[in-house]
This record gives C-alpha cells, structure tokens and sequence, in this order.
C-alpha cells in the first residue's frame, strides 16, 4: 500500500461522500488536508474483520470486496464497492467495528479520512466546528439507518439508547441536535410551542480577531445561557442547528412570553464577556433572533421552523440586533 498526499481536484469526489456533502467550503478544504490517497494492489488488505473504524473510504478507482467467514472458516463475498463508493461510513459514524474484511480485487485508489492516522479527538481539538458539523451528518445519516431497520432491532436495547443520545446530541456544545429538532421534536411539541431563533451579530469579526477557539469558547457560553434558560423555565430543549446559530423550543409557551424570553437572552448575551477565556478580547455581541409559535403562526411544525429561519436569515441580514416574529416580519419586538 502506498499512501500519498491527496491530488488536487479531489474536493468533488468527497463532497459525494454523504459525511461531507453539506461541509462549507473551508471545512472541506480542512477534509482534504486530512486525507490520505492510498494505491493498493490486487489482492491488497484494506481492513480487517474486527478492526475499529477508525476512518472511511471513499474509491477514486477500482473495486473492493466485503469478506466475511462462514461458520465452516470459508470466505464468503457479501459486497462489492466501486468508483466513487464509500465504505465503513457507518461504522465509523457508530464507532464500530468492521463486520468483514475488506481487499482490493484489481489495482486501486482509496481516499482515507482521517489520514495520517489521526483520531477523531486530534480532529475534534484542531477544528471543533468542523468536526461538530460531520458528527451532525454522521448523526442524521445513522438515524435514517435505524429507522430503515426499525422494525428488525429493540428500541430498548442499550446500546439503541446510547446510539440515539450521541445521534441527537451535539458534540460541540452538548445541546440539542438539528437532527432533533427535525425527527424527534415534532412529536413533542404541545400547544402552544414557541420557537425562538438565535444568531450571534459579527460572530465571523469575532474569529478572525482572535481565531477559532474565540468563537467555539463564545458558543459553550451561549450554550450555557440557554440550558440555564430552559432550566429557569422548567420546561423545553436548547437546540445546536448549525454552526453559532441556536435555537429554544419552549412547550406551553405562547407569543407574550416568549417575546418576554427573548428580550432577556439578548440582554445576557449583549453582556457576554469572553476576557477571561480569550486575553485582551473586550469583544461583545448582538444577537438577530426570529420568534415563531405553534399553531397561531402556522400549523404545520416543520414548514414553522423553515419560515422562522428565514425570518432569522433576514433579520441579521437587516444589520442584526433585532427580533422579527413570523407573523410581523418588518417589525421588531423590544
């Protein structure tokens, strides 16, 4: 096996992979300076059975077979991947082990990831978002497998409930996942529920003053404020949608009170100090929030959440430090 630096042009073939196929553009230029390109022969090992799913791979060219041992010690063929396939995916999502051993049936090229034999904690120190961002996409991904096989596994089983916690978990924040909020939450949600959106004003000023660790430290604050908020409340989840913006979903919780909710976040993160985890930062937010409730402002929970973040889209893009309710998108609460 020869393993070698990734050739340039291969941001395309990745971003096929379902892991990266919602990445920004710097996060996958990120990927590709963490893969390896691996040229096998025929007949060359790429894993074996049992070994951990460290990485995935993705096949620029040629094919790979899946063997697994039959019970008399014979080798049996049960896939075949070729150009353009990922392999162990899901098994790297679920930090298994390979079910089977892999091989190259004709001369090969592999892109690897992580290359270099990194692990995913050495990922997760260098580019946090980053790798926030992937475990999301690995979460939703080994979501829609489950609930493929739903009815052939135990909901009960441990370890189902120990995949659905790191499924709807986000790994930067410890808040709620998007994947949450998109397959879980609905059927939660009592009347009326309110959904509060949030986005930091000039979060990208903050990083590039101070780099990345600014901005993650900024969003384990905001985090905070809002796990504290909903257990102030009594009632409700705290929510990681994507990148440094986050959301409330507070049950039983109609316009007057949320507003009142809003009004008081804004004030706690405009009053976020970061000096004592940045030295020198005097840094200080705005906040662009947008305000919907269920059902007076549409009864339809997930076209609710999409409208609200256009809402919250066009409130920051209004120069932010504002809030817009869905049902007066041209006027600010508070």
């Amino acid at each position: 096996m020869i393993v070698a630096a990734p050739a340039p042009g291969l941001s395309a073939l990745l971003r096929k992979a379902e892991l990266f196929s919602s990445l920004l553009d710097d996060d996958l230029a990120y990927v590709v300076s963490r893969t390896d390109r691996l040229s096998l022969k025929s007949g060359e090992g790429v894993f074996r059975q049992g070994d951990e799913a460290s990485r995935f791979f993705i096949i620029e060219s040629g094919e790979v077979a899946i063997y697994q041992k039959s019970a008399d010690g014979r080798e049996i063929e049960v896939a075949r991947y070729v150009q353009g396939d990922c392999l162990g995916d899901f098994e790297f999502a679920v930090g298994a082990r390979f079910s089977g051993a892999a091989r190259a049936e004709i001369p090969s090229v592999l892109l690897a990831f992580p290359g270099g034999r990194l692990s995913q904690a050495e990922l997760l120190a260098e580019r946090p978002d980053t790798m926030a961002r992937i475990r999301l996409r690995a979460a939703s991904i080994v979501s829609a497998r489950l609930r493929s096989t739903q009815a052939l596994i135990s909901h009960n089983s441990p370890w189902v409930r120990e995949l659905r916690r790191q499924i709807y978990t986000d790994p930067g924040t410890g808040l709620w996942s998007k994947a949450f909020l998109d397959e879980e939450l609905p059927r939660s949600v009592e009347k009326p529920t309110s959904l509060l959106l949030l986005k930091p004003d000039r979060f990208k000023e903050l990083n590039d003053a101070h780099g990345h660790s600014a901005g993650d430290a900024a969003m384990e604050r905001i985090a905070a404020i809002l796990s504290q908020e909903v257990a102030r409340i009594g009632r409700g989840w705290a929510l990681r949608l994507r990148s440094n913006e986050t959301a409330l979903v507070l049950p039983r919780c109609g316009p007057g009170e949320a507003v009142e909710i809003a009004r008081g976040l804004r004030a706690q993160i405009g009053a976020l100090d970061l000096s004592g985890a940045i030295p020198r930062c005097s840094f200080r937010f705005s906040l662009s929030m947008a305000l919907a409730t269920w059902p007076q402002d549409g009864d339809d929970w997930r076209r609710l959440v999409d409208d609200a973040y256009a809402i919250l889209t066009r409130a920051w893009a209004d120069g932010g430090d504002r809030v817009y309710r869905l049902k007066a998108r041209k006027e600010a609460a508070g």
